[in-house]
């Protein structure tokens, strides 16, 4: 996140009222209005443990990572962070309207969140490059095939799946009253999913159910939330029924094949190699925490 960045409009005046600094990192300073809509958004996402001075260390980073953006003339636009806002309010099946109002009343704010994807894509950019320096750049698919049958390999196959997501929608407001009833009706259409042709016809007569063809995933792409459940059912056959922030859901399994293609083999090469990703940011993050001036105020 690119600190300092302004609040909603009707935000600012108690932010500036409240707000003092806690952390200067290399002469830009950290608030402590920063710092609680960080808490916010970890709250949001479950984190566990001491959040406040989770969210701090997250602040620091974010302001060091910043300026390595800046030093390599990476620049984030706002049209890129806009449609990646869009496509995760797409994926949680909200509107950005509705992205808006949840990230404000739950004290995130609409541009915290913004500020952190920013940072999320630079960050990104900054580890790709620095790879790419010393890799000499990120292998096509064929490339792939080809470095793993020189290292004595056979081209890897996995699951495709054809997908197709059903959703019996229950509002925040009613769902203490309403999720019970909602989960029974879904496990009784579950009980009679044998297609996906006939979804939508079961669907029909049903009040706010939601059915989605979500195409050909590969198993190393599956959604971790619903990666196993899939697994363990087969073709023809839907997943149990799982309880989510949009209500009550099951994913039907269309068909599933085994498939060996160029794409699977630079999806499982990429996965391997890509495995100390994690580790490489943490490792340029402390190198540039080791230089870097942190006052804490």
């Amino acid at each position: 996140m690119l600190l300092g960045t302004s609040a909603p409009m009707g935000l600012v005046p108690s932010a500036a009222q409240a707000s003092e600094i806690k952390y200067i990192v290399n002469n830009v300073p950290v608030t402590s209005y920063d710092i609680q809509r960080r808490v916010a958004l970890l709250r949001l996402q479950n984190t566990r443990g001491n959040v406040q001075q989770v969210a701090a260390d997250q602040l620091i980073d974010q302001t060091l990572r910043a300026a390595e953006m800046t030093r390599m003339n990476i620049r984030i636009s706002d049209d890129q962070v806009g449609d990646a806002y869009e496509r995760f309010a797409r994926s949680n099946n909200m509107s950005t309207s509705q992205m808006d109002q949840v990230l404000n009343q739950s004290g995130v704010t609409k541009a915290h969140f913004r500020e952190f994807i920013r940072s999320q894509m630079g960050w990104s950019q900054v580890l790709n490059a620095r790879n790419r320096g010393s890799a000499g750049g990120k292998m096509s698919e064929q490339e792939v095939v080809q470095r793993m049958l020189q290292q004595g390999g056979e081209k890897p196959s996995a699951t495709e799946y054809m997908l197709q997501q059903v959703i019996f929608v229950v509002p925040a407001a009613e769902r203490g009253a309403k999720l019970g009833t909602r989960k029974r009706e879904a496990e009784a259409m579950r009980q009679r999913f044998q297609s996906c042709e006939s979804t939508r016809e079961f669907a029909r007569g049903l009040i706010d159910v939601t059915v989605r063809d979500l195409g050909r995933v590969l198993e190393p792409e599956l959604p971790p939330d619903w990666a196993e459940r899939i697994k363990a059912t087969n073709a023809g056959a839907a997943t149990t029924v799982q309880e989510t922030e949009r209500g009550v859901e099951f994913i039907g399994i269309c068909s599933a094949r085994e498939v060996s293609d160029d794409r699977v083999a630079q999806m499982v090469m990429q996965s391997e190699e890509g495995a100390g990703g994690d580790e490489a940011s943490e490792k340029l993050t402390k190198e540039l925490r080791d230089k870097a001036q942190i006052i804490q105020r």
